[in-house]
């Protein structure tokens, strides 16, 4: 039986040579929370056998994160470090590569006040605006991965022990990730491949809609003519290839801006900046959200609904096959990164 710790080296490994794609001399810069230092330690010697010139962590706590939210004053949440915003703005003209890991408790925010929740998005979104267009543009290599922490855990494991919780959570990223086969990255590589035939097939047929019906959804998503399906695979702009999302199951396009009408229920919650969104459903006219409904997380769902113009509008349709190793899990992770890959799923705003 393989242990966890070369489980847990193989997922680094993972991360250094299929997610970022490591080069030699490159810089890799990792966000990470306190709690995954141990994977954060395995992916840093990983990068530098592969020729990384630096690894350069920049550490977070949701402890720290829960406290400020709790008793800082309202302004804290109007304005965010422009020290922070040109420093990752430099690394990533200077072309590093950039490692983001998740895992935080999805109920983290679950008392704070939504208007803060939103006022500090709002805020480092407009800060990382210069940053965020190396990542939307694919400019850079980047990809997010997952460590979990005991509130995830006990979240997802909810009448396990915290050591229990935890252990069946990384079982469940592991096979989620392919960890668990021979050679993961090469299995990786056969499963790029695959995306990449069904992305080549959808660019044939070119359709001009998709519909979608299912309990509580009756919706048609009208395609741009000039649409193109991408696969979970990108290249940088110096002809790296990278994998954004790992996992990632999903081949997706984009919608054209006032071809969207009817409705749509979710089948999974949304974690949004430490926030659950559950039970939700969203009703388009000429391509905008023009009534919403959410059994929980109401208020933060309108705050990110109002966030600016292009929030109301879809930005990305993505298909996924309905058997995966995600799916086969048959877990609710209560994380974006996993549940978005184990169905079909639309994101809104800039995608």
């Amino acid at each position: 039986m393989t242990s966890f710790q070369d489980k847990l080296e193989k997922y680094a490994e993972l991360a250094v040579k299929v997610g970022i794609n490591i080069q030699p001399g490159q810089t890799l810069v990792v966000r990470t929370p306190l709690n995954a230092a141990d994977y954060v330690r395995a992916v840093a010697k990983k990068a530098y056998e592969a020729g990384a010139k630096n690894v350069h962590v920049e550490w977070s706590d949701e402890e720290l994160t829960k406290t400020k939210y709790e008793l800082a004053p309202d302004e804290a949440f109007h304005e965010f470090p422009q020290w922070v915003a040109k420093g990752y703005e430099e690394m990533a003209e200077n072309g590093a590569a950039f490692l983001s890991i998740t895992g935080s408790n999805p109920d983290l925010l679950k008392d704070a006040d939504p208007e803060r929740v939103s006022n500090a998005n709002k805020a480092s979104g407009k800060a990382m605006e210069g940053f965020r267009s190396y990542i939307m543009s694919d400019k850079i290599s980047w990809s997010i991965v997952a460590v979990p922490s005991v509130g995830w855990a006990k979240k997802v494991f909810p009448n396990e022990s915290e050591e229990h919780a935890v252990e069946k959570l990384w079982e469940a990223i592991f096979a989620a990730t392919r960890i668990n086969e021979e050679d993961p990255v090469s299995a990786w590589q056969e499963h790029l491949t695959a995306l990449d035939d069904k992305m080549k097939a959808l660019n044939d047929k070119h359709y001009h809609a998709l519909h979608y019906t299912s309990e509580g959804t009756d919706l048609v998503i009208e395609l741009p003519e000039t649409h193109l399906w991408v696969s979970g695979g990108s290249v940088n702009k110096d002809g790296v290839s990278f994998v954004a999302n790992m996992p990632t199951e999903e081949v997706f396009t984009s919608a054209k801006k006032t071809g969207v009408n009817g409705t749509v229920s979710s089948t999974k919650p949304l974690n949004y900046g430490g926030t659950l969104i559950n039970n939700f459903s969203l009703t388009f006219k000429d391509g905008k959200v023009i009534d919403f409904k959410a059994e929980e997380g109401y208020e933060t769902l309108k705050r990110l609904l109002d966030t600016d113009e292009g929030a109301r509008y879809i930005g990305e349709v993505a298909l996924v096959p309905h058997q995966s190793p995600i799916s086969d899990t048959n877990i609710l992770f209560y994380n974006t990164l996993f549940d978005e890959n184990a169905s079909n799923h639309l994101a809104i705003g800039s995608a």
